[in-house]
């Protein structure tokens, strides 16, 4: 992984209260860390270890010798520091309450990549977008009517419906309770410390670019 893909890597900010109001990238959490607006919070033997930007840069040597692979780093000429997965703002206690927003990248990841009609994955190059309700047919963009489908299905169904193409949904389209990719990094075993911090009833809000 290079330099900058490094610096892409996405961290979970909570506010002081430790509950979850947004992902940055990498470079936000550390300008955040270096103006002292935040904290490390690391998940250890299923404990919460709090760090400042000086005492994490501090254990990057056992990091590096006990858990390289667990971490992305990052390297300046003074040290190697590992990309922390959450920050916690040390003056923020209130909660997002942003929709989940309807994009390409968002139904990509809410379907897996995965063609809604014939079942198999495919690369975001060869998905397109299609509209259950055709709009020829008054269907409007929205979570419950646009699905992945794949290059073929899409030509094959046309402007019809899938009844009237008879063809069938692998699954309903729904609009997901909080950000769909951020169930895919939760898939990562680097993410999995996130899992005590997303509560269903509130985390809705997008990744931020």
């Amino acid at each position: 992984m290079t330099a900058a893909s490094v610096l892409d890597a996405r961290v979970l900010v909570l506010n002081k209260l430790y509950s979850a109001v947004r992902v940055v990238d990498a470079r936000r959490a550390f300008t955040l860390l270096c103006k002292g607006s935040a904290e490390v919070i690391s998940v250890e033997s299923g404990s919460y270890v709090s760090y400042s930007l000086n005492t994490w840069a501090e254990a990057a040597e056992f990091q590096r010798a006990f858990e390289h692979e667990d971490h992305d780093w990052v390297s300046t000429p003074n040290l190697v520091i590992a990309v922390p997965k959450i920050i916690r703002l040390l003056g923020y206690e209130r909660l997002p309450r942003e929709p989940v927003k309807l994009n390409r990248r968002n139904i990509y990841a809410r379907d897996h990549s995965q063609c809604q009609y014939c079942g198999r994955n495919f690369s975001t190059k060869e998905l397109t977008l299609d509209h259950v309700v055709p709009r020829v047919q008054g269907g409007e963009n929205s979570w419950t009517n646009l699905v992945c489908a794949c290059v073929r299905c899409n030509a094959r169904k046309g402007g019809r419906t899938p009844a009237q193409a008879r063809m069938k949904l692998i699954r309903e389209p729904v609009k997901p309770r909080r950000n769909p990719a951020i169930t895919l990094k939760l898939g990562s075993p680097k993410y999995q410390s996130w899992k005590a911090f997303l509560d269903e009833a509130y985390w809705t809000v997008e990744l931020q670019d």
